[in-house]
């Protein structure tokens, strides 16, 4: 069953041929640690451009290509709509009408822009300080801030209320407060990574902490979360734990 879990979240996560079948899935929303365990895999494989390619903007875009290809952009779409619903004035009915539109607007345009350049920032901070024989910290600080990125969504999973019957429901039916403890166990191996460098286990503080604020941003705009709320969850999460994770490891 934990095995069909991570397959799931694997598969639901990325772009991997992986998890596709439907005890995968079924042990995968039923599960909400298997986000962050998978965390562990999809970042050891998005670090690989960094650590791989030296002149540091080259290895910047590359990263940025290369996390959207592995990825998907299914989470990107879910920051575009949230962004869409904070920009409109109204109630959380209103709200929610702008979210399920399919056309992207100011808000949502804006919010991906400013992601998707933050991503590739913090992918030239990361090149450029590991520049040498530090391209073990520039791996541990991008497991550990997709650990982090998978763990928020997960805290989201046990503690938000969905605003509809959809995919948002789907993960949040099985899960609650109890759910917390194994996610909490599958997050805190990130700390052994400080072995490497101290920023590591910064970063998934980072991500863990923003998942608090959109969170509780969601419950005031639109009362519950979603699919589209995990989705920009996990693409705020990753862009504040990555820079979190080159603050640290530049200031320590």
């Amino acid at each position: 069953m934990a095995v069909d879990a991570v397959r799931g979240a694997v598969g639901f996560l990325t772009r991997l041929p992986v998890g596709q079948d439907d005890d995968a899935w079924d042990a995968f929303r039923r599960g909400p640690a298997s986000f962050p365990i998978a965390g562990y895999v999809i970042g050891a494989l998005a670090a690989i451009p960094l650590v791989a390619l030296a002149p540091p903007a080259t290895a910047a875009a590359a990263f940025l290509g290369w996390v959207y290809l592995l990825t998907g952009v299914a989470h990107a779409d879910g920051l575009t709509d949230l962004g869409d619903a904070l920009a409109v004035h109204g109630d959380a009915v209103r709200r929610r009408e702008v979210m399920r539109d399919t056309t992207i607007g100011v808000g949502g345009a804006l919010a991906l822009s400013v992601v998707t350049v933050g991503l590739a920032l913090a992918a030239f901070g990361l090149a450029e300080a590991g520049r040498g024989s530090d391209r073990a910290a520039v791996a541990s600080i991008v497991v550990a801030s997709e650990v982090g990125a998978k763990g928020a969504v997960a805290v989201l999973v046990c503690l938000g209320e969905a605003t509809h019957e959809g995919l948002g429901s789907a993960l949040t039916e099985h899960a609650g407060s109890a759910s917390l403890l194994p996610v909490a166990g599958a997050v805190v191996p990130t700390v052994a990574l400080a072995v490497v460098t101290p920023a590591a286990p910064v970063a998934t503080v980072g991500a863990l902490v923003t998942g608090g604020a959109v969170l509780w941003l969601a419950r005031s705009t639109v009362e519950g979360v979603s699919g589209d709320v995990f989705g920009a969850t996990n693409e705020l999460a990753r862009l504040v734990a990555l820079h979190s994770g080159v603050i640290a490891w530049t200031h320590w």
